[in-house]
């Protein structure tokens, strides 16, 4: 993985920590359910998004430097695409 593509997925995940955060000051603080709600899907949504980031970057990586191995390719080729359908 480039670096560009691992800050990025770390900037995300440290966003994404802040966000829980935030919702776990929101609880203690008895803030209304559908503002803690709000504030879950959208850690769910930038989860997903660092999902689809990674998943990606490994079909482009098995993509550019094929295995030597035709079933071995295959294999990795499918389980990326499961991993990406499975969001």
């Amino acid at each position: 993985m480039e670096i560009a593509d691992k800050k990025k997925i770390s900037n995300r995940l440290k966003r994404t920590e802040g966000q829980i955060r935030g919702i776990l000051k929101m609880i203690d603080e008895e803030k209304e359910c559908i503002d803690i709600v709000t504030q879950l899907s959208a850690v769910r949504s930038s989860i997903d998004r660092v999902m689809g980031l990674v998943v990606a970057e490994n079909f482009k990586k098995c993509l550019e430097e094929p295995s030597e191995n035709p079933e071995l390719q295959k294999e990795k080729i499918e389980q990326a695409i499961q991993l990406i359908i499975k969001k």
